[in-house]
């Protein structure tokens, strides 16, 4: 998956918006909150992620995962796009979403997915 990849799955999530990041980089938010970043030359992706999530991605597959900061529960993780498994990847980016969103837009994507 490549940053454009990444850029349209994660638009077509309900409430997503992209930003400029901290460092000119695409950045993006739900409701003003970040749950997924790319790297400037778009070849990483760090997302937003569960402690133990990230310590689990990064011991079973190194070469694609690598942990990033955390934060309270939470822990980000450094995926390297080119090596990412693309369904994998876009479980992670929902999942990242998901951490974020109002639970009003979690609903929205389950009711269009069919989930209740």
């Amino acid at each position: 998956m490549d940053g454009q990849a990444v850029q349209k799955l994660v638009l077509g999530l309900p409430g997503a918006e992209e930003h400029e990041g901290w460092a000119g980089q695409p950045a993006f938010k739900v409701r003003k909150k970040g749950f997924a970043y790319l790297s400037e030359d778009e070849s990483r992706l760090l997302l937003k992620a569960f402690r133990e999530e990230q310590q689990a991605l990064v011991a079973e597959n190194p070469e694609v995962y690598s942990p990033s900061w955390e934060s309270g529960r939470f822990a980000w993780l450094e995926v390297d796009l080119a090596a990412a498994d693309e369904e994998e990847l876009g479980e992670l980016i929902i999942e990242a979403w998901r951490l974020t969103a109002p639970k009003y837009l979690i609903a929205q994507l389950d009711q269009a997915a069919g989930r209740s």
